[in-house]
């Protein structure tokens, strides 16, 4: 299955039907009076979290959806029926957002979640709903009314606890397929990594998912290369894991590199929790890593962990520091939840 991540749609929601002109005709009964029922309301188009989704690939191949106009109203006070829904299903961490891109509508982060995208149209009144004592024969029914449409955009931000960032070749899904389950394409070339890779890592116990991106170069986030593309999935992320190239020439320069482009891209990714890993080491001597290391660590102003996900070797420091980093903001989540409910109970 392809990966997409944004996709563009039209949304149209129902008419309502129109309401009937009758009037009751049976034999032995002179004055019958209106009989006429109301339409039925036009189909609403709803927007639901759905599990078992983790693309947007469902509308690349479909870009339309109209819901159904509501039944007429008719004779011996019919109402007509109310229109089916029509629900874009899609994948947890989805944001919706309107035809500028840019103002956000709606953000599904929890499955089940449902929201309202447009509503369909009332359906009009048949002339029975008008009969009243000093109007007995009424001859007026209302169309039914319009229903809504617009464009929309779906654009799909992975849920995931930590991020992959760094250059092409630093090593992500290696690293990735060291730690969890997940079977990226490794290979010796640039951009291997086409689309994100999600894996399971277990630490201590406990689960966290971890987001491999493909990688950034200079200039991501004006749009070069691919890894642009997919900053946004960082965005949900905890904490931050930048893999650095420890065989690179100048290590320092490459992670000055990726900081800048996060920080360019705004949306606060230069403010996350940053873990960095100098991988790679199995390659470089005892030496080369400790100079490097130690200029990494100078610049960085900061802890600089040393691995490599070939041998393995110093991968359980990154994973429990990851999740050290990951359960605090767990907690942190939990208490506000808990100042919301308590603030909601007063409230009420």
């Amino acid at each position: 299955m392809k990966f997409l991540d944004q996709a563009k749609v039209y949304i149209e929601s129902g008419h309502g039907g129109a309401g009937s002109v009758s009037f009751r005709r049976e034999k032995f009964i002179e004055y019958g009076g209106p009989d006429g029922g109301n339409g039925g309301k036009g189909g609403d188009v709803w927007a639901e979290c759905v599990d078992g989704l983790n693309t947007l690939i469902d509308y690349r191949y479909q870009q339309h959806f109209r819901a159904a106009r509501g039944g007429h109203g008719m004779g011996r006070q019919r109402s007509g029926a109310n229109a089916e829904d029509v629900i874009l299903k899609v994948p947890k961490g989805t944001q919706i957002l309107a035809e500028d891109n840019e103002t956000l509508l709606a953000d599904l982060t929890e499955i089940g979640q449902r929201v309202l995208l447009c509503k369909g149209g009332d359906g009009g009144f048949g002339n029975e709903h008008y009969k009243s004592s000093t109007n007995r024969a009424p001859r007026r029914a209302d169309p039914g009314w319009p229903g809504e449409e617009k464009w929309i955009w779906l654009r799909l931000k992975l849920i995931a606890d930590a991020g992959l960032v760094g250059l092409p070749n630093a090593g992500k899904s290696t690293f990735l397929s060291r730690v969890s389950r997940a079977k990226p394409k490794i290979a010796d070339y640039p951009f291997t990594t086409l689309k994100p890779q999600l894996g399971v890592v277990k630490a201590n116990d406990k689960e966290f998912v971890l987001a491999d991106l493909p990688g950034l170069i200079e200039g991501a986030a004006e749009g070069a290369g691919l890894g642009h593309r997919f900053l946004g999935h960082v965005e949900r992320c905890a904490v931050i894991l930048h893999l650095v190239d420890g065989t690179a020439e100048d290590p320092v320069a490459n992670w000055k590199m990726i900081r800048k482009e996060l920080k360019a891209y705004g949306a606060a990714l230069d403010k996350k929790p940053e873990i960095i890993g100098l991988n790679k080491i199995d390659a470089l001597s005892a030496d080369e890593l400790k100079e490097k290391m130690a200029r990494l660590k100078r610049s960085a102003k900061r802890p600089v962990l040393a691995l490599s996900g070939v041998s393995g070797e110093g991968i359980d420091a990154v994973v429990n520091q990851l999740y050290a980093v990951i359960a605090e903001a767990r907690e942190a989540e939990k208490a506000a939840l808990q100042i919301d409910e308590r603030a909601e109970g007063r409230d009420e």
